[in-house]
């Protein structure tokens, strides 16, 4: 039995859905750095703008992963 193919609307909803994710993810990492920043007072914050990055980088990461996922199902 082969996996279910997803159809032109379920496409379109995971496209819509992206920006809200990489935006979840970089503001949690925001969120993330600035606390080490208050916890470890850490100068000019560099914790909140280092994660931050981290955080971007793993955004694009999610957003590469599933349009190549959903190129090699559909």
């Amino acid at each position: 039995m082969q996996p279910k193919k997803p159809g032109n609307t379920s496409k379109w909803l995971i496209f819509t859905s992206i920006p809200f994710q990489m935006g979840v993810t970089i503001y949690l990492f925001y969120k993330l750095g600035n606390w080490l920043d208050k916890k470890y007072l850490i100068a000019n914050e560099w914790g909140t703008k280092s994660v931050t990055l981290l955080g971007i980088f793993v955004a694009l990461y999610q957003v590469i992963s599933q349009v190549n996922k959903l190129n090699k199902n559909g």
